[in-house]
């Protein structure tokens, strides 16, 4: 405990049990802080690019993750230090608001605060240096807009969108079919994209997955699966045409909220009690046939009284179908989900083209498909793989694919990859160090060398040497004034990313140098460190 004495000799506490907390403060401080930072950093580099590495991460239940995309490993990792929390949270904002680029942004940030410590040990003051790296992100964000291209595409023409998102998946697991589910999602974003508004709502895209076949089977359906069957077996197993009614009220005879008990004494009693339950059935029954429905889907189950009453009076049924899944079948088929038998009217019903029941290999596992919708704004990507690792693994690619097309449709400027933008903005920034009198130009010289750092990681992940191949690419732009040279990851013989076809979203880039940027400067801020220590 520190205690101070105060002009009449009084002790007073300054700091409540301060032998129970360790603390950090100066420069000591920072440079635990970065080091942390920088721990983070070390454990994504491996994974980015192509060639990028993929970790495998056992939860504490013994769940196990195998994935490359960083946001996951960074989520899945239990990190205790608050730092390195911050690293987490930055991978979370980059993933929340344009869904690509999680990795990239980790490494860059992990570079900035390398580059800052260095910085530190020579005399620098750490705010001087927090300036100097937001006007070279200010430099860099600008020169990306410069070097940017604006790419034009249609509800035809897709080419360049499908380009795009075939960079995000090539440095999946998926990247053998890279091809074929760009394409879907791309068909996918633009079926439920609002292309007047630019606005493109990815809740009306539902992904399914189920273990088994391959994942070539992967398909794109214009309509909605449900994972049930119809509830008896004997009913018919595809309908055209259909006008389906969507009911959240069981097909039961209604209970009454209190508590009763029914005396039954006499055989005619309980003959009577049952009449009146089959004609609650058989009423329920026929208010569906009455409307013109041919399809019935209810949130709730029904006993085999009603099942067989369906099945005599050639309604389909499908049972137990979950809310998420109702609402999103009332928004593709134009129906509205009705609560009681007695508000029920024909413009209530959904319409369908078809509606069919496919069974999968010889598990017996069956799926119900609605197609053909009325409206055709909700569509469902549904993936097939060999095990349920990859399934998760090729959702969050998907995912991934999806949110980069949508970024294209809000915003159609695209910068090259391959390290390409960082080389170009790397440059740029170096250039611009020397208008900059005072301390400040070191660190904008720092941030330009930390830029260096995702080019050199892709290289190094491909097995080239990294210091040469960078040098080489780098001269190759400065000499040619040509944005578009990057690294060469997939040995293709060309570094011109143009014609590799390697693109990214402009605001993708953007944001990665901008929230990188922030995160090191609230690292490069903190000076004191007051922990409660280990009991």
């Amino acid at each position: 405990m520190a205690l101070a004495f105060d002009e009449y000799g009084r002790p007073f506490i300054i700091l409540k049990e301060q032998e129970q907390k360790t603390r950090l403060s100066g420069l000591e401080a920072q440079k635990a802080n970065i080091s942390a930072g920088r721990a983070v950093s070390r454990i994504l580099r491996t994974s980015l690019g192509p060639k990028g590495m993929d970790k495998m991460l056992q939860s504490p239940d013994g769940d196990v993750t195998i994935t490359n995309d960083g946001a996951t490993i960074l989520e899945q990792m239990d990190v205790d230090n608050q730092i390195a929390k911050l690293m987490v949270e930055l991978s979370r904002s980059q993933d929340y608001e344009i869904g690509d680029g999680t990795t990239g942004v980790v490494v860059m940030a992990g570079a900035l605060l390398e580059q800052a410590e260095r910085l530190l040990e020579r005399g620098i003051h750490p705010i001087r240096i927090a300036e100097g790296y937001e006007m070279a992100s200010r430099i860099a964000v600008e020169h990306l807009e410069r070097i940017a291209q604006k790419f034009d595409f249609g509800p035809t023409n897709i080419e360049p969108l499908v380009q795009t998102c075939m960079t995000t998946l090539s440095s999946k697991i998926v990247n053998r079919c890279k091809r074929a589910l760009a394409e879907i999602s791309v068909k996918a974003v633009l079926s439920v994209a609002d292309l007047e508004r630019k606005d493109v709502n990815l809740d009306l895209i539902k992904v399914e997955g189920k273990v088994g076949g391959k994942l070539e089977d992967t398909e794109l359906i214009y309509g909605i699966t449900v994972d049930k069957d119809m509830s008896h077996p004997q009913m018919p197993k595809q309908i055209e045409d259909a006008k389906i009614a969507i009911l959240t009220c069981p097909f039961e005879p209604p209970k009454p909220k209190t508590k009763h008990k029914v005396d039954i004494d006499t055989v005619e009693k309980f003959q009577t009690l049952r009449q009146q339950e089959q004609k609650y059935f058989g009423d329920m029954v026929q208010k569906c046939k009455d409307v013109g429905a041919t399809l019935v889907i209810c949130q709730w189950g029904f006993d085999d009284e009603a099942n067989h009453l369906l099945m005599h009076q050639n309604l389909p049924a499908v049972r137990w179908v979950g809310g998420v899944e109702l609402e999103l079948i009332a928004i593709a088929t134009g129906g509205r989900i009705v609560p009681r038998f007695q508000e029920l009217t024909p413009e209530k019903l959904g319409r369908a083209g078809l509606v069919r029941e496919k069974s999968f290999g010889t598990t017996k596992d069956k799926m119900l498909y609605i197609e053909h919708c009325a409206n055709s704004r909700a569509v469902t990507i549904f993936i097939r793989g060999g095990n349920k690792m990859m399934i998760e693994e090729t959702k969050r690619s998907i995912h991934d694919a999806l949110c980069v097309a949508r970024n294209l449709i809000r915003n159609n400027f695209i910068v090259y990859g391959g390290g390409a933008a960082e080389i170009s903005c790397s440059v740029a920034v170096e250039a611009a160090a020397d208008k900059y009198p005072g301390v400040e130009q070191y660190a904008i010289r720092a941030f330009a060398d930390a830029l260096d750092a995702v080019p050199v990681a892709l290289a190094e992940n491909s097995g080239l040497q990294p210091i040469e191949t960078l040098s080489a690419v780098k001269s190759q732009q400065i000499k040619e004034n040509n944005p578009h040279f990057g690294i060469d990851c997939n040995d293709v013989g060309t570094n011109d990313m143009c014609k590799q076809n390697v693109f990214e979203t402009l605001i993708g880039k953007q944001q990665q140098i901008l929230l990188a940027t922030q995160v090191v400067k609230m690292i490069l801020k903190i000076d004191d460190v007051i922990s409660p220590s280990d009991y």
